[in-house]
Protein backbone atom coordinates (compact mmCIF):
# COMPACT_ATOMS: atom_id res chain seq x y z
CA UNK A 1 0.00 0.00 0.00
CA UNK A 2 1.39 3.19 -0.40
CA UNK A 3 0.33 6.34 1.76
CA UNK A 4 1.39 10.05 1.49
CA UNK A 5 1.63 11.84 4.98
CA UNK A 6 1.73 15.66 5.76
CA UNK A 7 2.82 17.11 8.86
CA UNK A 8 4.12 20.24 10.15
CA UNK A 9 6.01 21.59 13.04
CA UNK A 10 8.43 19.08 15.59
CA UNK A 11 4.97 17.92 17.26
CA UNK A 12 4.16 16.41 13.61
CA UNK A 13 7.39 15.18 13.13
CA UNK A 14 7.16 13.01 16.42
CA UNK A 15 3.62 11.88 16.00
CA UNK A 16 4.25 11.36 12.21
CA UNK A 17 7.02 9.07 12.98
CA UNK A 18 5.53 7.29 15.46
CA UNK A 19 2.72 6.63 13.31
CA UNK A 20 4.83 5.27 10.41
CA UNK A 21 6.37 2.93 12.87
CA UNK A 22 3.28 1.69 13.44
CA UNK A 23 2.08 1.41 9.91
CA UNK A 24 5.58 -0.29 8.80
CA UNK A 25 4.65 -2.96 11.61
CA UNK A 26 0.81 -3.38 10.10
CA UNK A 27 2.22 -3.29 6.25
CA UNK A 28 5.83 -4.14 6.02
CA UNK A 29 5.87 -3.32 2.19
CA UNK A 30 4.50 -0.01 2.87
CA UNK A 31 5.35 2.91 0.34
CA UNK A 32 5.31 5.83 2.50
CA UNK A 33 6.17 9.54 1.19
CA UNK A 34 5.74 12.55 3.58
CA UNK A 35 5.80 16.49 4.53
CA UNK A 36 7.57 16.10 8.34
CA UNK A 37 11.16 16.30 9.42
CA UNK A 38 14.03 14.58 10.79
CA UNK A 39 12.43 11.52 12.87
CA UNK A 40 10.04 10.88 10.16
CA UNK A 41 13.06 10.95 7.82
CA UNK A 42 14.52 8.75 10.69
CA UNK A 43 12.10 5.79 10.70
CA UNK A 44 12.14 5.06 6.38
CA UNK A 45 9.77 6.52 3.46
CA UNK A 46 10.25 9.38 1.37
CA UNK A 47 11.00 13.30 2.90
CA UNK A 48 9.52 15.53 0.49
CA UNK A 49 9.48 18.82 2.02
CA UNK A 50 10.67 19.59 5.58
CA UNK A 51 8.80 21.45 8.12
CA UNK A 52 11.43 23.59 8.58
CA UNK A 53 11.12 25.45 5.66
CA UNK A 54 6.95 26.07 6.00
CA UNK A 55 7.53 27.57 9.04
CA UNK A 56 4.99 30.52 9.31
CA UNK A 57 3.97 31.80 12.64
CA UNK A 58 0.98 34.20 13.41
CA UNK A 59 -1.42 35.84 10.85
CA UNK A 60 1.02 38.80 9.92
CA UNK A 61 3.81 36.16 8.91
CA UNK A 62 1.07 34.41 6.69
CA UNK A 63 0.10 37.33 5.39
CA UNK A 64 3.71 38.31 4.41
CA UNK A 65 4.04 34.40 2.91
CA UNK A 66 1.37 33.67 0.94
CA UNK A 67 3.05 33.08 -2.11
CA UNK A 68 5.21 31.20 -0.95
CA UNK A 69 2.80 29.28 0.96
CA UNK A 70 0.40 29.04 -2.17
CA UNK A 71 3.17 27.47 -4.10
CA UNK A 72 4.20 24.62 -1.68
CA UNK A 73 0.73 23.81 -2.27
CA UNK A 74 0.61 23.80 -5.79
CA UNK A 75 3.84 21.79 -5.57
CA UNK A 76 2.00 19.04 -2.89
CA UNK A 77 -0.92 18.70 -5.11
CA UNK A 78 1.50 18.12 -7.98
CA UNK A 79 3.64 15.28 -5.78
CA UNK A 80 0.31 13.52 -4.68
CA UNK A 81 -0.75 13.16 -8.26
CA UNK A 82 2.53 11.45 -8.99
CA UNK A 83 2.70 8.73 -6.34
CA UNK A 84 -1.26 7.85 -6.59
CA UNK A 85 -1.32 7.08 -2.88
CA UNK A 86 -3.89 4.55 -1.68
CA UNK A 87 -4.49 7.00 1.62
CA UNK A 88 -3.20 10.14 2.34
CA UNK A 89 -3.00 10.81 6.07
CA UNK A 90 -3.30 14.38 7.94
CA UNK A 91 -1.35 15.31 11.16
CA UNK A 92 -2.80 18.38 12.47
CA UNK A 93 -1.17 21.12 10.78
CA UNK A 94 -5.29 22.93 9.68
CA UNK A 95 -3.79 25.70 7.54
CA UNK A 96 -2.26 23.70 4.90
CA UNK A 97 -4.03 20.12 5.43
CA UNK A 98 -7.65 21.10 5.00
CA UNK A 99 -6.99 22.82 1.80
CA UNK A 100 -5.03 19.48 0.49
CA UNK A 101 -8.02 17.70 1.79
CA UNK A 102 -10.56 19.46 -0.11
CA UNK A 103 -8.67 18.84 -3.53
CA UNK A 104 -7.78 15.63 -2.76
CA UNK A 105 -10.98 14.49 -1.74
CA UNK A 106 -12.39 15.89 -5.35
CA UNK A 107 -9.99 14.08 -6.65
CA UNK A 108 -11.10 10.69 -5.02
CA UNK A 109 -8.26 10.27 -3.07
CA UNK A 110 -9.17 8.26 0.45
CA UNK A 111 -8.89 11.23 3.48
CA UNK A 112 -7.47 10.40 6.58
CA UNK A 113 -6.91 12.98 9.20
CA UNK A 114 -4.79 12.07 12.58
CA UNK A 115 -4.71 15.08 15.15
CA UNK A 116 -7.64 16.88 14.72
CA UNK A 117 -7.72 20.91 13.99
CA UNK A 118 -8.80 22.75 16.73
CA UNK A 119 -11.97 23.37 15.71
CA UNK A 120 -13.04 23.41 18.82
CA UNK A 121 -10.82 26.65 19.33
CA UNK A 122 -12.09 28.62 16.65
CA UNK A 123 -14.07 29.19 14.06
CA UNK A 124 -15.83 25.83 14.43
CA UNK A 125 -18.08 26.54 11.16
CA UNK A 126 -14.90 24.40 9.92
CA UNK A 127 -16.58 21.23 10.91
CA UNK A 128 -19.09 21.36 7.74
CA UNK A 129 -15.85 21.20 5.11
CA UNK A 130 -13.84 18.43 7.63
CA UNK A 131 -17.42 16.48 7.62
CA UNK A 132 -17.53 16.80 3.45
CA UNK A 133 -13.60 16.35 2.44
CA UNK A 134 -12.69 13.85 5.29
CA UNK A 135 -13.51 10.35 5.25
CA UNK A 136 -11.90 9.51 8.36
CA UNK A 137 -10.56 11.55 11.48
CA UNK A 138 -8.89 10.34 14.67
CA UNK A 139 -8.48 12.21 17.66
CA UNK A 140 -6.17 12.65 20.10
CA UNK A 141 -7.92 14.56 23.13
CA UNK A 142 -10.97 13.13 25.32
CA UNK A 143 -13.55 16.23 25.00
CA UNK A 144 -13.12 16.38 21.21
CA UNK A 145 -15.09 12.55 20.20
CA UNK A 146 -18.08 14.66 22.10
CA UNK A 147 -17.61 18.07 20.11
CA UNK A 148 -17.81 16.35 16.70
CA UNK A 149 -20.80 14.36 18.30
CA UNK A 150 -22.51 17.67 18.25
CA UNK A 151 -21.85 18.15 14.65
CA UNK A 152 -23.14 14.86 13.59
CA UNK A 153 -19.58 13.62 12.72
CA UNK A 154 -18.58 10.38 14.06
CA UNK A 155 -14.77 10.76 15.04
CA UNK A 156 -12.88 7.67 16.80
CA UNK A 157 -10.93 8.61 19.84
CA UNK A 158 -7.73 6.74 19.98
CA UNK A 159 -5.87 7.90 22.74
CA UNK A 160 -3.10 10.83 22.73
CA UNK A 161 0.47 9.67 21.16
CA UNK A 162 2.70 11.68 23.58
CA UNK A 163 2.13 9.05 26.20
CA UNK A 164 3.95 6.23 23.95
CA UNK A 165 6.64 9.20 22.75
CA UNK A 166 7.71 9.14 26.80
CA UNK A 167 7.10 5.57 27.62
CA UNK A 168 9.27 4.60 24.56
CA UNK A 169 12.23 7.05 25.58
CA UNK A 170 15.42 5.30 26.74
CA UNK A 171 16.11 6.30 30.49
CA UNK A 172 17.80 9.38 31.57
CA UNK A 173 20.94 8.86 34.15
CA UNK A 174 20.74 11.79 35.91
CA UNK A 175 23.79 11.87 37.44
CA UNK A 176 26.12 11.24 34.16
CA UNK A 177 23.95 13.65 32.43
CA UNK A 178 24.43 16.56 35.24
CA UNK A 179 27.78 15.96 34.90
CA UNK A 180 27.79 15.62 30.68
CA UNK A 181 26.44 19.33 30.20
CA UNK A 182 27.78 20.56 33.85
CA UNK A 183 24.61 20.98 35.56
CA UNK A 184 25.88 20.69 39.23
CA UNK A 185 23.95 19.12 41.82
CA UNK A 186 20.60 22.29 41.95
CA UNK A 187 17.35 21.42 41.48
CA UNK A 188 16.70 22.40 37.72
CA UNK A 189 14.31 24.93 36.34
CA UNK A 190 14.08 24.01 32.60
CA UNK A 191 13.36 26.85 30.25
CA UNK A 192 10.88 26.17 27.41
CA UNK A 193 10.29 29.27 25.01
CA UNK A 194 8.77 27.67 22.07
CA UNK A 195 10.25 26.20 18.63
CA UNK A 196 9.87 29.27 16.62
CA UNK A 197 11.89 32.19 15.89
CA UNK A 198 9.39 35.06 16.75
CA UNK A 199 8.01 32.93 20.10
CA UNK A 200 11.19 32.66 21.35
CA UNK A 201 12.39 36.22 20.97
CA UNK A 202 9.08 37.26 22.94
CA UNK A 203 9.60 34.98 25.58
CA UNK A 204 12.88 33.99 26.38
CA UNK A 205 14.29 37.49 27.26
CA UNK A 206 11.46 37.77 30.05
CA UNK A 207 12.43 34.25 31.22
CA UNK A 208 15.92 34.91 31.65
CA UNK A 209 15.16 37.58 33.37
CA UNK A 210 14.03 35.93 36.39
CA UNK A 211 17.33 33.94 37.03
CA UNK A 212 19.04 36.52 38.92
CA UNK A 213 15.98 36.24 41.58
CA UNK A 214 16.35 32.31 41.73
CA UNK A 215 19.84 32.03 43.02
CA UNK A 216 19.28 28.62 44.55
CA UNK A 217 18.18 26.93 41.36
CA UNK A 218 20.18 25.21 37.74
CA UNK A 219 18.27 27.38 35.36
CA UNK A 220 18.92 25.31 31.95
CA UNK A 221 16.85 26.50 28.21
CA UNK A 222 15.73 23.63 26.33
CA UNK A 223 16.21 24.44 22.69
CA UNK A 224 14.58 23.42 19.44
CA UNK A 225 15.21 21.12 17.05
CA UNK A 226 14.19 23.59 14.43
CA UNK A 227 16.75 26.77 15.88
CA UNK A 228 20.37 26.49 15.73
CA UNK A 229 21.94 27.08 18.65
CA UNK A 230 23.71 30.58 17.41
CA UNK A 231 20.15 32.01 17.69
CA UNK A 232 19.90 31.68 21.35
CA UNK A 233 23.67 32.77 21.92
CA UNK A 234 21.74 36.41 21.19
CA UNK A 235 19.43 36.08 24.22
CA UNK A 236 22.17 33.78 26.43
CA UNK A 237 25.17 36.02 26.65
CA UNK A 238 24.07 38.00 29.29
CA UNK A 239 23.19 35.10 31.77
CA UNK A 240 25.08 32.53 33.45
CA UNK A 241 22.79 29.59 32.34
CA UNK A 242 23.62 26.43 30.80
CA UNK A 243 21.57 25.38 27.69
CA UNK A 244 20.63 22.29 26.29
CA UNK A 245 19.93 21.14 22.36
CA UNK A 246 17.06 19.21 21.06
CA UNK A 247 17.23 16.96 24.47
CA UNK A 248 14.10 18.32 25.98
CA UNK A 249 12.72 15.23 26.91
CA UNK A 250 15.31 14.60 28.66
CA UNK A 251 15.98 17.96 30.34
CA UNK A 252 12.31 17.14 31.53
CA UNK A 253 12.76 13.82 33.16
CA UNK A 254 15.15 15.59 36.01
CA UNK A 255 13.45 18.79 36.31
CA UNK A 256 11.92 20.12 39.24
CA UNK A 257 9.98 22.42 37.47
CA UNK A 258 9.51 24.59 33.85
CA UNK A 259 8.45 27.41 32.38
CA UNK A 260 6.85 26.80 29.03
CA UNK A 261 5.48 28.27 26.38
CA UNK A 262 1.76 27.24 25.38
CA UNK A 263 1.58 24.70 22.94
CA UNK A 264 2.48 20.75 23.06
CA UNK A 265 5.08 21.08 25.64
CA UNK A 266 2.75 22.16 28.13
CA UNK A 267 1.39 18.80 27.61
CA UNK A 268 4.72 16.96 27.11
CA UNK A 269 5.66 18.65 30.46
CA UNK A 270 3.10 17.80 32.69
CA UNK A 271 3.21 13.67 31.50
CA UNK A 272 6.61 14.17 32.74
CA UNK A 273 5.15 15.30 35.83
CA UNK A 274 6.61 19.13 36.48
CA UNK A 275 5.06 21.54 37.84
CA UNK A 276 4.55 24.66 35.13
CA UNK A 277 3.91 27.93 34.63
CA UNK A 278 2.83 28.01 31.14
CA UNK A 279 3.44 31.67 29.40
CA UNK A 280 2.12 33.15 25.81
CA UNK A 281 2.76 36.48 24.39
CA UNK A 282 2.31 37.46 20.71
CA UNK A 283 2.67 39.84 18.62
CA UNK A 284 0.18 42.91 18.64
CA UNK A 285 -2.08 42.30 15.67
CA UNK A 286 -1.93 38.44 16.30
CA UNK A 287 -3.42 38.48 19.82
CA UNK A 288 -6.11 41.04 19.08
CA UNK A 289 -7.30 38.69 16.13
CA UNK A 290 -6.99 35.22 17.86
CA UNK A 291 -8.49 36.99 20.84
CA UNK A 292 -11.46 37.72 18.97
CA UNK A 293 -11.82 34.14 17.18
CA UNK A 294 -11.23 32.06 20.17
CA UNK A 295 -13.40 30.87 22.26
CA UNK A 296 -11.79 28.73 25.09
CA UNK A 297 -11.46 29.32 28.42
CA UNK A 298 -8.01 28.45 28.63
CA UNK A 299 -4.92 27.93 25.85
CA UNK A 300 -2.84 25.12 27.76
CA UNK A 301 -3.58 21.38 27.13
CA UNK A 302 -3.63 20.54 30.34
CA UNK A 303 -6.30 23.14 31.58
CA UNK A 304 -8.22 22.15 28.38
CA UNK A 305 -8.28 18.34 28.80
CA UNK A 306 -9.18 18.96 32.80
CA UNK A 307 -11.89 21.82 32.53
CA UNK A 308 -10.33 23.95 34.99
CA UNK A 309 -6.70 25.61 36.04
CA UNK A 310 -4.49 22.99 37.09
CA UNK A 311 -1.04 24.92 35.53
CA UNK A 312 -1.44 29.21 35.50
CA UNK A 313 -1.23 30.88 32.32
CA UNK A 314 0.78 34.01 32.12
CA UNK A 315 -0.62 35.50 28.31
CA UNK A 316 0.27 38.39 27.09
CA UNK A 317 -0.16 41.67 29.21
CA UNK A 318 -0.01 38.97 32.20
CA UNK A 319 3.54 37.94 31.25
CA UNK A 320 5.27 39.37 33.14
CA UNK A 321 8.87 39.29 35.44
CA UNK A 322 6.90 39.94 38.45
CA UNK A 323 3.55 37.92 37.95
CA UNK A 324 6.58 35.11 36.13
CA UNK A 325 8.37 35.02 39.58
CA UNK A 326 5.34 34.85 41.55
CA UNK A 327 4.23 31.98 39.78
CA UNK A 328 7.16 30.19 40.00
CA UNK A 329 7.51 30.48 43.25
CA UNK A 330 3.91 29.57 44.09
CA UNK A 331 4.71 26.33 42.39
CA UNK A 332 8.02 25.34 44.19
CA UNK A 333 5.65 25.56 47.54
CA UNK A 334 5.45 21.87 48.12
CA UNK A 335 1.75 21.99 49.02
CA UNK A 336 1.05 23.17 45.42
CA UNK A 337 3.52 21.06 44.06
CA UNK A 338 1.53 17.76 45.54
CA UNK A 339 -1.95 19.18 44.07
CA UNK A 340 -0.14 19.56 40.62
CA UNK A 341 0.63 16.04 40.97
CA UNK A 342 -2.02 14.64 41.89
CA UNK A 343 -4.15 15.91 38.85
CA UNK A 344 -1.61 15.02 36.17
CA UNK A 345 -2.40 11.82 37.51
CA UNK A 346 -5.87 12.42 36.55
CA UNK A 347 -4.73 13.67 33.00
CA UNK A 348 -2.80 11.24 31.87
CA UNK A 349 -5.50 8.55 32.94
CA UNK A 350 -8.22 10.83 30.84
CA UNK A 351 -5.48 10.39 27.95
CA UNK A 352 -6.06 6.62 27.47
CA UNK A 353 -2.91 5.33 27.88
CA UNK A 354 -0.67 3.86 25.67
CA UNK A 355 -1.00 2.49 22.33
CA UNK A 356 -2.42 5.60 20.53
CA UNK A 357 0.20 5.03 17.47
CA UNK A 358 0.14 1.94 16.90
CA UNK A 359 -3.95 1.90 17.62
CA UNK A 360 -4.08 4.27 14.74
CA UNK A 361 -1.54 2.95 12.45
CA UNK A 362 -3.31 -0.32 12.35
CA UNK A 363 -6.93 1.60 11.49
CA UNK A 364 -5.21 3.73 9.08
CA UNK A 365 -3.80 0.26 7.63
CA UNK A 366 -7.47 -0.93 7.40
CA UNK A 367 -8.65 2.00 5.87
CA UNK A 368 -6.53 2.70 3.44
CA UNK A 369 -7.37 -0.60 1.80
CA UNK A 370 -11.62 -0.19 1.59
Amino acid sequence: MKYYIIAGEASGDLHGANLMKGIFQEDPEAEIRFWGGDLMKAVGGTLVSHYKDRAFMGFAEVIMNLKKIFGFIKFCKTDIEQFNPDAIVFIDNSGFNLRIAKWAKEQKFKTLYYISPQVWASRAGRVKSIKRDVDKMFVILPFEKEFYKNYNYDVEFVGHPLIDGIAGRNLVNEKEFREEHNLGDKNIIALLPGSRKQEITKMLSTMLALVERFNDYQFVVAGAPSQPKSFYNTFLKAYNIKFIDNKTYDLLSISYAALVTSGTATLETALFKVPQVVCYKGSWLSYQIAKRIVTLKYISLVNLIMDREVVTELIQNEFTLEKLEQELQRILNPEVRQEVFIAYYELEKMLGGKGASKKTAKKIVEESKK
